[in-house]
């Protein structure tokens, strides 16, 4: 298998990884079968053919919608999707971890909570990459009281501005 051909099947399991346990009734729900697979579905998972229904039922699905979701994909999609998934490969184990454990965080966020992180993370990004590298050695430097702290300031910040105006949570 050439090179793309390994990055774009590591991208497929990396998509496919059920991240979370499944509860009971997920766990219940049917597979799919191997000739419900578009024919490029099929030759994208062509590796899988032979033990397709030995698979989990989950890992099917996962692998169907990862195989949708690629060829759904423009080439330039295809691209970042791919330097993700190196990123990804060359963190450590343990900076994996801490990303998993930040999503599940996340992930138990109330919508309107994710809403605010991602709007932060939006404003954080549209900075210059001087005033961003500043604020991580400031977050980095400072202990966990003087984090909390900062944290409480700018909830304090975003209620006043919140007040004036319906353009801030």
């Amino acid at each position: 298998m050439n090179h793309l051909g390994s990055i774009l099947m590591a991208l497929l399991l990396f998509a496919a990884m059920p991240a979370f346990a499944e509860d009971a009734k997920q766990a219940a729900t049917p597979g799919v079968e191997w000739s419900s697979l578009s024919p490029d579905q099929q030759r994208l998972l062509n590796r899988y053919k032979d033990n397709w229904e030995t698979l989990p039922h989950e890992r099917q699905r996962s692998l169907a919608r990862g195989s949708k979701r690629w060829l759904s994909m423009s080439p330039e999609e295809r691209s970042v999707a791919t330097k993700r998934l190196q990123r990804w490969r060359d963190l450590s184990p343990e900076q994996r971890r801490m990303l998993r454990d930040r999503w599940l965080k996340f992930q138990s966020l109330p919508p309107e909570e994710q809403k605010a992180v991602r709007e932060n993370f939006r404003r954080f990004r549209e900075l210059p990459p001087e005033q961003r590298r500043a604020l991580r050695e400031r977050w980095n430097e400072a202990t966990p009281e003087e984090r909390r702290k900062l944290v409480e300031s700018i909830r304090e910040q975003r209620q006043r501005s919140g007040s004036r105006t319906s353009d801030h949570p």
